[in-house]
């Protein structure tokens, strides 16, 4: 079977945090190792309303194939929304409809990847999204990500670098507000020059932005895309973490002669995007639903945000940095370059706390002594004596040396 199997499918790997998730679901352990919308804010009975009526009343045409780009009523709404609430210069036209944003990700590659194509992302970056392109044999160049995200200094260098070298990159992949996997949010100024670097070595600019409107504190910043004067930036967006995921709904926008090439290529994956699942989306937003939705989700993850921080502050030892977001789901923590975050976690899952281990995110190998938390799934209570626990674990982790100390010397939170 190896022997003919395709050159990208001898790359492929399971997504390492995917693979660390299933050691988390014990129910004795506190986690704040997923990225997950919290459950407990489905709007199931509205999405049981609208979907009894979706059927009923348009079953004829949400229960059919439909049309590669999407159901043109969601796709005029969602159009409609990027120019109200964003300041995109869009229409419909300049939106199609994907089985989630990785299914964007994967037709971004389609379209503009051949093997050994070298492109730029930050360090670290979005696990989801590496892999994507990974599997399409890219060549990785990382630029240092600081407090502020991509740092524009590092990212001029690295081309004039690769430019010297003859290399060009076809394109920069970012996730500019409330990063995944940092929680950090790129300023204005940041974003600005970021543009008019993309512009001066002629490479396009992938803006990510599935967690902008969970905004729990500050002022908005302006996305990307709506500093885009010339169809530079493909912009990829979501209702996974402000309705639901399970819907698989996810929007690419571009200039037209992009989203061609990009309904092409969905054409050859899966012909289109659940008829069934954008009618009850668009119903959910024309109804009026949506709104309020969002306000009852960043009223709880702002007040689980503030205790997550507040227990940091309370738990974690003062050699642990860590960001202090202003949405989004995730904290980012750096540890002394001692500590072993990878090794580490086998301890703490004893300990019965888990959290996501920082390596993944790093392509060029780095990170080691990094973590993700996610603080949207927990319970307060579960906060609170997690990050306690944690705290303890981390300390130990100072105190001794992980990659050297036999298991039976490591002292563990009781």
């Amino acid at each position: 079977m190896e022997s003919l199997l395709s050159v990208r499918a001898k790359t492929m790997k399971a997504s390492e945090i995917r693979e660390l998730l299933k050691l988390t679901q014990r129910k004795d352990i506190i986690s704040f190792a997923g990225g997950l919308p919290n459950p407990q804010l489905f709007p199931k009975e509205q999405m049981a309303e609208i979907a009894k009526d979706v059927i009923m009343d348009q079953g004829d045409h949400s229960l059919q194939y439909g049309t590669t780009e999407g159901y043109s009523k969601f796709r005029e709404a969602i159009a409609e929304r990027l120019q109200k609430n964003f300041g995109m210069d869009v229409n419909s036209h300049n939106v199609q409809i994907t089985s989630g944003s990785q299914q964007g990700l994967d037709l971004l590659t389609k379209v503009f990847v051949n093997r050994g194509d070298p492109i730029i992302v930050g360090n670290p970056t979005y696990l989801g999204a590496a892999n994507v392109f990974a599997a399409a044999g890219v060549k990785f160049e990382t630029v240092q990500v600081d407090g502020e995200g991509m740092n524009p200094d590092d990212l001029e260098e690295k081309l004039r670098v690769m430019t010297h070298h003859g290399e060009n990159p076809k394109f920069m992949y970012l996730v500019p507000t409330f990063d995944n996997p940092t929680g950090v949010t790129m300023p204005t100024n940041r974003r600005k020059k970021i543009l008019d670097i993309a512009h001066e070595y002629d490479m396009l600019v992938v803006e990510d932005d599935p967690y902008s409107e969970l905004r729990y504190e500050g002022d908005p910043v302006k996305s990307i895309k709506s500093m885009d004067k010339e169809g530079r930036v493909i912009y990829f967006g979501t209702i996974s973490k402000i309705m639901t995921p399970g819907l698989r709904l996810a929007w690419t926008v571009a200039s037209e002669p992009i989203i061609e090439k990009f309904t092409y290529a969905k054409q050859n994956s899966d012909l289109c995007t659940s008829a069934l699942n954008q009618r009850i989306a668009f119903e959910f937003m024309d109804r009026g639903y949506l709104e309020p939705h969002i306000q009852k989700i960043i009223d709880m993850y702002k007040r689980k945000r503030t205790l997550f921080l507040k227990g940091m502050d309370e738990h974690f030892p003062e050699e642990v940095k860590y960001t202090r977001p202003d949405g989004g789901l995730f904290s980012w923590a750096i540890c002394p370059p001692e500590v072993d975050t990878t090794e580490m976690f086998k301890y703490a899952i004893r300990a019965k706390v888990a959290y996501v281990t920082g390596k993944p995110f790093h392509v060029d190998g780095s990170g080691n002594n990094t973590l993700r938390l996610n603080f949207s799934m927990p319970s307060d209570e579960q906060i609170e004596s997690g990050l306690e626990t944690l705290g303890q674990v981390l300390r130990d982790a100072l105190a001794h040396s992980i990659k050297d100390t036999e298991e039976g010397d490591f002292m563990m939170a009781p």
